[in-house]
C-alpha cells in the first residue's frame, strides 16, 4: 500500500466527487437513523452505535468528509428528533469524532490494534473530555462523573469489537468488488 502524506490524508476524498458525495449522504442518513434509535437506559446510560457510520465514513473518505458528515448528521438529527435544546458543542463533538476516525482509519489496513486505538482516542476526547465540558456549560454538572467513566470502560470492548467486525467486512466486500470489476 502506497504511503500518503499528511496533507493528502487530512484532505481525504474530494467532496465534489459524485461517488464521495453519494456515499457521504448515505452514511449521513445511516448516522442519523442510528442516532435516533439510541436506547436510553437511564439518564446517564445510552446504548447506541451511530459511531460506526462515522468510522466507516472516515475509513472510506477521510477525516474532513467524515467530520462534515458527523456535523451535518448531528444538526439534521436534531431537527428530526430534538432532545432538549440545540447546543453547538455537540455538533463540534460529532465533527471531531468523524475527523478522528478518518485520521486514524483512512487508507490504512484494518487491524484490531488500529480500531481499538481509534475507539479509545474518540472515547477519551469526545466522551470523557468534550461531553462533560458541554454538560457543565449547559447544566453546571461535574466535569468528572463516575457513571460516564464506567459506561465508557464497559462500552470500549463492545464498540471496538463491533467496529472491527464492520470495517473488516466492508474491507473484504470492497476487495471482492475490486477483483470482480477487473
Amino acid at each position: 500500500m502506497k504511503e500518503i502524506g499528511l496533507k493528502d490524508k487530512l484532505k481525504g476524498e474530494k467532496l465534489s466527487s459524485p461517488n464521495t458525495l453519494t456515499g457521504a449522504a448515505m452514511l449521513t442518513a445511516l448516522y442519523i437513523i442510528l442516532s435516533v434509535f439510541t436506547l436510553k437506559l437511564s439518564t446517564t446510560w445510552e446504548l447506541g452505535f451511530s459511531f460506526a457510520a462515522l468510522a466507516v465514513c472516515g475509513m472510506l473518505y477521510g477525516p474532513l468528509v467524515a467530520g462534515i458528515v458527523g456535523a451535518a448528521g448531528d444538526i439534521i438529527g436534531f431537527f428530526i428528533s430534538p432532545n432538549g435544546f440545540f447546543f453547538p458543542g455537540f455538533t463540534l463533538s460529532a465533527f471531531i469524532m468523524g475527523f478522528l476516525y478518518g485520521l486514524m482509519l483512512y487508507k490504512k489496513p484494518v487491524s484490531g490494534k488500529r480500531v481499538m486505538a481509534a475507539v479509545l482516542v474518540v472515547m477519551i476526547v469526545c466522551n470523557l473530555i468534550l461531553t462533560p465540558i458541554w454538560l457543565n456549560m449547559m447544566y453546571g454538572t461535574a466535569l468528572i462523573a463516575a457513571p460516564r467513566i464506567i459506561r465508557n470502560v464497559i462500552m470500549y470492548p463492545i464498540n471496538s469489537a463491533l467496529l472491527y467486525s464492520v470495517l473488516k467486512a466492508l474491507r473484504s466486500i470492497r476487495k471482492t468488488e475490486a477483483q470482480t470489476n477487473r
